[in-house]
């Protein structure tokens, strides 16, 4: 069955988990669509894993169609939503809502998430208005990393406690779907949860959110940069990767691949035809 937003609004009065990664190419998309998986995120976080950078700031809204159109060939049933980058959206509502619709109209995405709370929710009802879903970010957003002074946990004093479960609450009422909480303590990614009517998307938020996302390479130990608390490996893929490409350069180099099975053949007149 495909997801669509209203699965996810579904799920929360169901008290059904929702399930989402991140992926960046059709390959992966394809996957992950196999699987038992609600939502897929084309984050930001491409910058990072994918293009090498430090943070996420130099992504591009380029990239980020670029990458969203990938996955959605591999997404049959899954929600795909696609961030929207640095700066495509802080400068202006306009600028917010015609972005978000290069996202959706190139980019073939199916909803929209950016950053921010309170500040950003005259764009996020903006851009609901437009016709296009929104899924909210609070906590720590990597896109204010050079505000926070690093990727730090956020909401651990009584002001900025009360202060998310405020945005989160006027990112409801803006129109927003779901939330994405990142980087909060567990007790008050409860709360949040708990205050609002919409799906809470945890990563690195505990155990009470509506569902959990993280990075795909972040699970498999595919990328290993960083290291948060908050990821758990299921699998060690860099390893094998690792390990197999080892193995492909030593067959190589010793002339055991290709082999016979993976050669093709000819008939021997003809190259005897030919070396005459």
């Amino acid at each position: 069955m495909k997801n669509t937003t209203e699965t996810f609004r579904n799920a929360k009065t169901k008290q059904e988990k929702l399930v989402m990664l991140t992926a960046y190419d059709y390959s992966t998309a394809k996957i992950i669509d196999s699987c038992d998986i609600n939502g897929i995120l084309v984050g930001d976080s491409l910058g990072m894993v994918c293009l090498g950078y430090e943070n996420t700031l130099s992504v591009t809204m380029e990239d980020m169609i670029h990458h969203t159109k990938a996955v959605v060939r591999g997404a049959k049933n899954t929600l795909v939503v696609a961030d929207l980058p640095f700066m495509s959206y802080q400068t202006s509502i306009y600028d917010a809502v015609f972005n978000a619709g290069r996202l959706i109209k190139e980019g073939h995405a199916t909803a929209i998430k950016l950053e921010g709370g309170a500040l950003v929710c005259d764009r996020i009802k903006a851009i609901v208005d437009a016709q296009i879903p929104v899924m909210g970010h609070i906590g720590l957003t990597p896109q204010s990393v050079n505000a926070f002074g690093g990727f730090k946990i956020q909401g651990k004093s009584i002001d900025k406690a009360k202060q998310l479960i405020e945005d989160a609450k006027k990112i409801e009422e803006a129109g927003a779907f779901a939330i994405t909480l990142e980087g909060i303590p567990e007790k008050l990614a409860k709360l949040i949860t708990e205050s609002i009517n919409i799906p809470t998307i945890g990563i690195g938020a505990g155990k009470y959110c509506d569902g959990q996302i993280l990075v795909y390479q972040d699970m498999l130990g595919m990328f290993d940069d960083l290291a948060p608390k908050f990821v758990k490996k299921y699998g060690d893929i860099g390893k094998n990767m690792r390990e197999a490409f080892n193995s492909y350069a030593k067959e190589v180099r010793s002339s055991a691949f290709p082999d016979e099975a993976h050669s093709f053949k000819i008939d021997q007149n003809i190259i005897d035809e030919l070396i005459k």
